[in-house]
Protein backbone atom coordinates (compact mmCIF):
# COMPACT_ATOMS: atom_id res chain seq x y z
CA UNK A 1 0.00 0.00 0.00
CA UNK A 2 3.03 2.30 0.43
CA UNK A 3 3.14 5.03 -2.33
CA UNK A 4 6.59 4.54 -2.44
CA UNK A 5 6.92 1.12 -2.88
CA UNK A 6 4.21 0.92 -5.92
CA UNK A 7 6.50 3.85 -7.30
CA UNK A 8 9.25 0.86 -7.53
CA UNK A 9 7.86 -1.81 -8.87
CA UNK A 10 6.15 0.76 -11.24
CA UNK A 11 9.80 1.89 -12.34
CA UNK A 12 10.90 -1.43 -12.76
CA UNK A 13 8.45 -2.40 -15.15
CA UNK A 14 9.07 0.60 -17.27
CA UNK A 15 13.10 0.10 -17.19
CA UNK A 16 11.66 -3.41 -18.37
CA UNK A 17 9.95 -2.74 -21.18
CA UNK A 18 12.61 0.06 -22.37
CA UNK A 19 15.54 -2.68 -22.15
CA UNK A 20 13.59 -5.02 -24.21
CA UNK A 21 12.72 -1.68 -26.99
CA UNK A 22 16.39 -1.39 -27.23
CA UNK A 23 17.23 -5.23 -27.31
CA UNK A 24 15.20 -5.79 -30.43
CA UNK A 25 15.60 -5.53 -33.91
CA UNK A 26 12.53 -2.95 -34.93
CA UNK A 27 12.89 -4.05 -38.87
CA UNK A 28 12.91 -7.70 -38.13
CA UNK A 29 9.97 -8.08 -35.73
CA UNK A 30 7.97 -4.72 -36.30
CA UNK A 31 4.62 -6.72 -34.70
CA UNK A 32 6.56 -7.26 -31.37
CA UNK A 33 8.06 -3.68 -31.61
CA UNK A 34 4.92 -2.35 -31.37
CA UNK A 35 3.45 -4.43 -28.93
CA UNK A 36 6.40 -3.08 -27.19
CA UNK A 37 6.22 0.50 -27.39
CA UNK A 38 2.20 0.13 -26.25
CA UNK A 39 3.34 -1.98 -22.97
CA UNK A 40 6.02 1.34 -22.69
CA UNK A 41 3.00 3.57 -22.96
CA UNK A 42 0.90 2.04 -20.50
CA UNK A 43 3.66 1.80 -18.12
CA UNK A 44 4.44 5.00 -18.23
CA UNK A 45 1.24 6.09 -17.44
CA UNK A 46 0.94 4.36 -14.67
CA UNK A 47 4.30 5.59 -13.33
CA UNK A 48 2.94 8.78 -14.15
CA UNK A 49 -0.39 8.45 -12.11
CA UNK A 50 1.63 6.94 -9.18
CA UNK A 51 4.13 10.27 -8.91
CA UNK A 52 1.14 12.18 -8.90
CA UNK A 53 -0.53 10.89 -6.13
CA UNK A 54 3.25 11.03 -4.41
CA UNK A 55 3.26 14.77 -5.34
CA UNK A 56 -0.04 15.02 -3.62
CA UNK A 57 0.75 13.30 -0.58
CA UNK A 58 4.21 15.22 0.01
CA UNK A 59 3.78 18.16 -1.50
CA UNK A 60 0.53 19.20 -1.30
CA UNK A 61 1.00 23.08 -0.62
CA UNK A 62 3.95 23.67 -2.99
CA UNK A 63 2.58 22.31 -6.25
CA UNK A 64 3.14 24.45 -9.52
CA UNK A 65 -0.34 26.09 -10.36
CA UNK A 66 -2.50 24.44 -12.93
CA UNK A 67 -5.07 27.43 -13.10
CA UNK A 68 -3.36 27.72 -17.03
CA UNK A 69 -5.74 24.60 -18.06
CA UNK A 70 -8.45 26.51 -18.07
CA UNK A 71 -7.13 27.90 -21.29
CA UNK A 72 -6.69 24.66 -22.90
CA UNK A 73 -9.63 23.74 -25.66
CA UNK A 74 -11.60 21.00 -23.44
CA UNK A 75 -10.96 18.33 -25.82
CA UNK A 76 -7.16 18.28 -24.83
CA UNK A 77 -8.53 17.83 -21.40
CA UNK A 78 -8.33 14.04 -21.07
CA UNK A 79 -6.65 11.68 -18.57
CA UNK A 80 -3.75 11.27 -20.47
CA UNK A 81 -2.56 14.46 -20.92
CA UNK A 82 0.35 13.93 -18.89
CA UNK A 83 1.47 10.83 -20.63
CA UNK A 84 1.03 12.88 -23.87
CA UNK A 85 3.26 15.42 -22.64
CA UNK A 86 5.77 12.50 -21.27
CA UNK A 87 6.16 11.47 -25.19
CA UNK A 88 6.16 14.86 -26.93
CA UNK A 89 9.01 15.43 -24.75
CA UNK A 90 10.54 12.59 -25.65
CA UNK A 91 10.20 12.86 -29.01
CA UNK A 92 11.59 16.60 -29.34
CA UNK A 93 14.62 15.71 -27.66
CA UNK A 94 14.79 13.05 -30.35
CA UNK A 95 14.91 15.89 -33.03
CA UNK A 96 11.09 14.51 -34.15
CA UNK A 97 8.69 17.40 -34.25
CA UNK A 98 5.34 16.05 -34.19
CA UNK A 99 2.11 18.22 -35.05
CA UNK A 100 4.40 20.98 -34.86
CA UNK A 101 7.13 23.59 -37.53
CA UNK A 102 10.53 22.94 -36.83
CA UNK A 103 11.24 26.01 -35.26
CA UNK A 104 8.93 25.65 -32.85
CA UNK A 105 10.07 22.53 -31.73
CA UNK A 106 13.30 23.76 -31.65
CA UNK A 107 12.85 26.41 -29.47
CA UNK A 108 10.87 23.99 -26.76
CA UNK A 109 13.74 21.39 -27.04
CA UNK A 110 15.70 22.91 -24.27
CA UNK A 111 12.52 22.45 -22.02
CA UNK A 112 11.95 18.96 -22.82
CA UNK A 113 15.54 18.24 -22.15
CA UNK A 114 15.12 19.70 -19.07
CA UNK A 115 11.94 17.96 -17.99
CA UNK A 116 13.41 14.63 -18.62
CA UNK A 117 16.14 15.09 -17.06
CA UNK A 118 14.47 16.13 -14.07
CA UNK A 119 11.94 12.75 -14.51
CA UNK A 120 15.21 10.55 -14.18
CA UNK A 121 16.53 12.93 -11.46
CA UNK A 122 13.18 12.09 -9.72
CA UNK A 123 13.12 8.27 -10.49
CA UNK A 124 16.52 7.92 -9.30
CA UNK A 125 16.32 9.83 -6.29
CA UNK A 126 12.83 7.96 -5.31
CA UNK A 127 14.20 4.30 -6.03
CA UNK A 128 16.51 5.15 -3.84
CA UNK A 129 14.00 6.39 -1.02
CA UNK A 130 11.75 3.39 -1.12
CA UNK A 131 14.85 1.28 -0.51
CA UNK A 132 15.56 2.91 2.29
CA UNK A 133 12.86 4.52 4.05
CA UNK A 134 9.57 4.34 2.33
CA UNK A 135 7.84 5.89 4.74
CA UNK A 136 9.69 9.40 5.07
CA UNK A 137 9.93 12.27 2.31
CA UNK A 138 12.93 14.45 3.23
CA UNK A 139 13.81 17.46 1.87
CA UNK A 140 15.87 16.28 -0.77
CA UNK A 141 13.39 14.50 -2.14
CA UNK A 142 10.62 16.96 -1.71
CA UNK A 143 12.90 19.70 -3.54
CA UNK A 144 13.38 17.18 -6.72
CA UNK A 145 9.72 16.74 -6.70
CA UNK A 146 9.30 20.36 -6.64
CA UNK A 147 11.47 20.70 -9.23
CA UNK A 148 9.84 18.51 -11.58
CA UNK A 149 6.41 19.83 -11.02
CA UNK A 150 7.68 23.03 -11.89
CA UNK A 151 8.95 22.11 -15.11
CA UNK A 152 6.34 19.79 -16.08
CA UNK A 153 3.75 22.23 -15.99
CA UNK A 154 5.97 24.84 -18.00
CA UNK A 155 6.64 22.41 -20.67
CA UNK A 156 2.83 21.83 -20.93
CA UNK A 157 1.97 25.00 -21.07
CA UNK A 158 4.55 26.04 -23.69
CA UNK A 159 3.81 22.74 -25.82
CA UNK A 160 -0.05 22.81 -25.83
CA UNK A 161 0.68 26.72 -26.64
CA UNK A 162 2.39 26.32 -29.70
CA UNK A 163 0.19 23.84 -31.48
CA UNK A 164 -3.40 25.08 -30.19
CA UNK A 165 -4.60 28.78 -29.56
CA UNK A 166 -4.99 29.13 -26.13
CA UNK A 167 -8.32 30.92 -24.72
CA UNK A 168 -7.84 34.43 -23.85
CA UNK A 169 -8.77 35.75 -20.71
CA UNK A 170 -11.99 37.32 -22.35
CA UNK A 171 -12.74 33.92 -24.10
CA UNK A 172 -12.59 32.33 -20.36
CA UNK A 173 -14.82 35.43 -18.80
CA UNK A 174 -16.98 35.09 -21.82
CA UNK A 175 -17.30 31.41 -20.71
CA UNK A 176 -17.77 31.79 -17.25
CA UNK A 177 -20.56 33.76 -18.04
CA UNK A 178 -22.33 31.46 -19.75
CA UNK A 179 -21.88 29.24 -16.89
CA UNK A 180 -23.61 31.97 -14.44
CA UNK A 181 -26.01 32.01 -17.32
CA UNK A 182 -27.12 28.60 -16.94
CA UNK A 183 -27.32 28.36 -13.18
CA UNK A 184 -29.14 31.48 -12.85
CA UNK A 185 -31.40 29.57 -15.39
CA UNK A 186 -31.93 26.42 -13.35
CA UNK A 187 -32.56 28.69 -10.63
CA UNK A 188 -35.16 30.57 -12.59
CA UNK A 189 -37.20 27.24 -13.93
CA UNK A 190 -36.88 25.65 -10.73
CA UNK A 191 -38.56 28.27 -9.24
CA UNK A 192 -41.46 28.60 -11.87
CA UNK A 193 -42.17 24.85 -11.51
CA UNK A 194 -40.42 24.47 -15.24
CA UNK A 195 -37.96 21.74 -13.73
CA UNK A 196 -37.79 19.92 -10.20
CA UNK A 197 -35.28 19.21 -8.04
CA UNK A 198 -35.83 15.37 -8.43
CA UNK A 199 -34.87 15.92 -12.42
CA UNK A 200 -31.69 17.09 -11.32
CA UNK A 201 -30.68 14.83 -8.65
CA UNK A 202 -31.48 11.96 -11.00
CA UNK A 203 -29.78 13.60 -14.19
CA UNK A 204 -32.68 13.35 -16.28
CA UNK A 205 -31.90 13.60 -20.32
CA UNK A 206 -33.89 15.77 -20.92
CA UNK A 207 -32.26 18.13 -19.08
CA UNK A 208 -29.53 18.28 -21.83
CA UNK A 209 -31.90 19.78 -24.03
CA UNK A 210 -34.34 21.30 -21.73
CA UNK A 211 -31.76 23.65 -19.88
CA UNK A 212 -30.04 25.28 -23.34
CA UNK A 213 -33.82 25.73 -24.79
CA UNK A 214 -34.58 27.55 -20.90
CA UNK A 215 -30.44 29.48 -21.36
CA UNK A 216 -31.24 30.76 -24.78
CA UNK A 217 -35.12 32.55 -23.48
CA UNK A 218 -33.45 33.92 -20.31
CA UNK A 219 -29.80 35.16 -21.99
CA UNK A 220 -32.53 37.67 -24.77
CA UNK A 221 -35.05 38.58 -22.30
CA UNK A 222 -34.47 38.21 -18.57
CA UNK A 223 -30.53 38.55 -18.64
CA UNK A 224 -30.23 40.81 -21.84
CA UNK A 225 -27.04 42.22 -20.86
CA UNK A 226 -25.42 38.47 -20.05
CA UNK A 227 -23.52 36.51 -22.59
CA UNK A 228 -26.08 36.93 -25.07
CA UNK A 229 -26.85 40.37 -25.12
CA UNK A 230 -27.20 41.22 -28.73
CA UNK A 231 -25.51 44.99 -27.99
CA UNK A 232 -22.25 43.09 -28.42
CA UNK A 233 -20.82 42.66 -31.62
CA UNK A 234 -20.28 38.91 -33.05
CA UNK A 235 -16.71 39.37 -32.37
CA UNK A 236 -17.40 40.14 -28.73
CA UNK A 237 -19.91 37.18 -27.84
CA UNK A 238 -18.45 33.63 -27.48
CA UNK A 239 -17.74 31.37 -29.83
CA UNK A 240 -20.49 29.19 -28.42
CA UNK A 241 -22.95 31.92 -29.73
CA UNK A 242 -21.54 34.06 -32.27
CA UNK A 243 -22.28 31.65 -35.03
CA UNK A 244 -25.87 32.85 -34.64
CA UNK A 245 -25.99 36.25 -34.19
CA UNK A 246 -28.74 36.65 -36.94
CA UNK A 247 -30.60 33.89 -35.57
CA UNK A 248 -30.88 35.03 -32.29
CA UNK A 249 -31.93 38.51 -33.47
CA UNK A 250 -34.67 36.95 -34.87
CA UNK A 251 -35.51 34.71 -31.60
CA UNK A 252 -35.55 37.61 -29.69
CA UNK A 253 -37.94 39.59 -31.96
CA UNK A 254 -40.40 36.70 -32.20
CA UNK A 255 -40.07 36.23 -28.06
CA UNK A 256 -40.79 40.49 -27.53
CA UNK A 257 -44.16 40.15 -29.00
CA UNK A 258 -45.17 37.57 -26.56
CA UNK A 259 -47.47 37.94 -23.92
CA UNK A 260 -46.47 36.81 -19.95
CA UNK A 261 -48.89 34.18 -20.62
CA UNK A 262 -47.30 33.23 -23.90
CA UNK A 263 -43.88 33.39 -23.23
CA UNK A 264 -44.70 30.99 -19.69
CA UNK A 265 -46.85 28.58 -22.03
CA UNK A 266 -43.46 28.17 -24.64
CA UNK A 267 -41.31 28.04 -21.25
CA UNK A 268 -43.03 25.25 -20.55
CA UNK A 269 -43.93 23.05 -23.96
CA UNK A 270 -39.41 23.50 -23.83
CA UNK A 271 -39.34 22.05 -20.43
CA UNK A 272 -41.09 18.80 -22.09
CA UNK A 273 -40.53 18.61 -25.70
CA UNK A 274 -37.31 16.57 -26.87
Amino acid sequence: PRLLSQFFFADERVTRVVAEINGLDAELDPQQYLVLLNQLHLSQAHLLAVLERIMEECIPTQRHSRDYLVKFPEELLVDNLGNHMLFAAECLLAGTFLEMEESDGAQLRPQARNLLCSLELVRTVLREQSLSQPNSYPEPVRAVLIQFDRLFAEFELSYVSSLVAVKSPDEIYRQQEIIVLFCETVERALHLGYLTQEMIDGYEPLLMFTIPRLAIISGLLIYPEGPLSLERSPEEMSRVFSPFYNLLKKIRDLLRVLSAEELCLLEKSLSTAE
